[in-house]
């Protein structure tokens, strides 16, 4: 089976690089299934997980990401994130807490900009407690 090359990082490390058989991420308007071999595309992602298929392991592999970028090429995936977070070093609690700061910021309405920005804290927040959840089902 042919494999792609994958690389997740973000601004404070690399998170993963190695040959997965496939990897499936959150797109702006859905899950994206890339294949050895996919269609060049640039996409920007949404907050959630990301899972690889990595060649010779039963287990996939489990990043969360805050948002980011994506650009596949036909051998390599390349995923730009702002943030992510190995599955193992995910933390429920934490995640909830940012959940209700954002929530208790969006409830202020300070300004648009603290709006906004709060907005983009909670989907983050929610998007990693979703991730925690589907893990733990698994």
């Amino acid at each position: 089976m042919s494999s792609i090359h994958v690389d997740v990082v973000s601004a404070e490390a690399s998170i993963f690089e190695g040959e997965a058989e496939f990897v499936v991420l959150p797109g702006e308007v859905g899950e994206l299934g890339i294949f050895p071999q996919h269609t060049p595309l640039i996409t920007r992602i949404k907050p959630g997980a990301v899972r690889i298929k990595v060649v010779g392991q039963a287990e996939e592999e489990f990043v969360f990401v805050a948002g980011g970028i994506l650009e596949v090429q036909p051998r390599r995936v390349t995923v730009l994130a702002d943030t992510a977070i190995r599955a193992h070093d995910l933390d429920e609690a934490k995640a909830e807490e940012a959940k209700r700061a954002a929530e208790e910021a969006l409830a202020s309405n300070a300004s648009a900009i603290d709006y906004a920005k709060a907005q983009a804290e909670l989907a983050a927040a929610i998007a990693q407690i979703a991730a925690i959840r589907k893990l733990r089902g698994k």
